[in-house]
């Protein structure tokens, strides 16, 4: 009878330990060495940033690469970041004054704002941080936006945030044409819009469309991309719009066990055959694109222990620390890092699982804590670190921290 394994799990085999990269082995070892056991992330800025000049220059001229801050708030990554995108994409007061304070030294970065329930304080302090466009998300945030900027005595960037009827490609695009909390429905833009003209204070600058999530596939981005820019041209015309700012939002996708990675260099030839009206921007913002193989989550292996003929390593961490395996449902691969010191010394055992399948659980109370299932290793011994690569976006800060109050996840940034 063949095994079953649950949507989560994998019959794979653990990455081999040289997946890591050894500045990487050698940070890790070394917070071994300290009194606590190891729960971190590590980071390196390096990587984030050759990712966003390679995306950078496969687009055309037109084109903005804005980071998505919600995927790495860690202000290295950002700092890390500022000198290869062209702005950034926040969705709260504190990502914006993240990247005021962490952004190029002496120039207000470029910044969009995104966000399904922005409150009067967010708003306010977009409206007052005169940031580069608010994507306004129903007709009253285009009110309160108003009545902000009135206040203030400014005009107030918007673009209208839309939740488009159809998307005429395929791919993993489906974020778009269902009842959503985001954006304007398509057929209510019109009205929308004609009401947004008469409100004080506000100028109106083109059109927000994020309909798509994790798409690996570069012909249908790109054929995404074109109906965005089209979309817009037509819909500007149509209402009155001066276009000068066209957000379709990020959606490239990241490929794990066993995908084909996005195809850049395909992806910048599609590009380039659109034709944007001059002096309109076209903003892409990716987020866990630019950052997810620029960091590594790392966990000390507590326990090693048999139940019922099933393997299992139990981690100091788990979900409260890297939840986005079990929330997503990731087959999320790891290695395992050998540590041979061992705390113990001879007064206690040391428990191992050799050549076998093993399930990797986390500290928490919950059986909802189990990050891998039946992954097969060469050995794990209590003591060891776990580690899990491309680990850089949606970690640390996708994590359910508070729940038991164990201590956080440290973050380290390799120099």
């Amino acid at each position: 009878m063949s095994v079953q394994f649950p949507p989560s799990a994998a019959p794979l085999a653990a990455h081999p330990v040289d997946v890591l990269p050894a500045p990487v082995r050698a940070r890790l070892l070394e917070l071994a060495r300290g009194a606590e056991p190891v729960s971190a992330y590590v980071y390196d800025g390096a990587v984030a940033a050759a990712r966003a000049r390679e995306l950078r220059a496969a687009l055309p001229e037109w084109a903005a690469v804005y980071y998505a801050v919600k995927a790495n708030s860690y202000p290295g990554i950002v700092r890390a970041l500022a000198p290869h995108v062209d702005g950034f994409e926040v969705a709260s007061v504190h990502e914006l004054e993240l990247v005021l304070e962490h952004g190029e030294s002496g120039e207000m970065p470029a910044v969009v704002a995104a966000g399904p329930a922005k409150s009067v304080p967010v708003l306010t302090a977009l409206v007052r941080a005169r940031v580069e466009a608010i994507n306004a998300e129903s007709l009253l945030e285009l009110h309160r936006v108003s009545r902000i900027a009135v206040t203030e005595g400014v005009t107030a960037r918007v673009a209208l945030r839309v939740n488009p009827a159809d998307i005429p490609i395929s791919g993993s695009l489906h974020m778009g044409g269902a009842p959503s909390q985001f954006g304007v429905a398509e057929p209510d833009v019109p009205d929308v819009l004609r009401a947004a003209r008469e409100l004080p204070g506000l100028d109106i600058v083109g059109f927000h469309i994020h309909a798509a999530s994790n798409n690996l596939d570069a012909d249908t981005h790109a054929a995404y991309l074109r109906w965005c820019v089209e979309w817009s041209v037509t819909t500007a015309a149509a209402t009155g719009i001066e276009l000068r700012h066209v957000d379709i939002g990020g959606g490239i996708g990241v490929a794990f066990e066993g995908e084909t990675p996005f195809d850049m260099a395909r992806f910048g030839e599609l590009a380039a055959l659109v034709e944007p009206p001059v002096g309109v921007k076209v903003v892409l913002e990716p987020g866990r694109f630019l950052v997810a193989d620029c960091g590594w989550y790392a966990a000390e292996v507590t326990d090693v222990k048999a139940s019922y003929g099933e393997w299992f390593a139990v981690l100091r961490g788990g979900i409260n620390h890297f939840q986005l395996p079990t929330s997503w449902d990731i087959v999320h691969n790891v290695a395992v890092l050998p540590v041979d010191a061992w705390e113990a010394g001879e007064e206690c055992p040391r428990p191992v699982a050799e050549r076998t399948r093993v399930t990797v659980v986390g500290e928490l109370c919950t059986p909802e804590d189990t990050l891998l299932r039946d992954v097969f290793v060469e050995r794990v011994r209590a003591g060891d670190l776990v580690v899990f690569p491309n680990a850089g976006s949606y970690g640390w800060e996708f994590a359910m921290h508070s729940f038991l109050g164990h201590p956080v996840a440290g973050r380290h940034l390799l120099a």
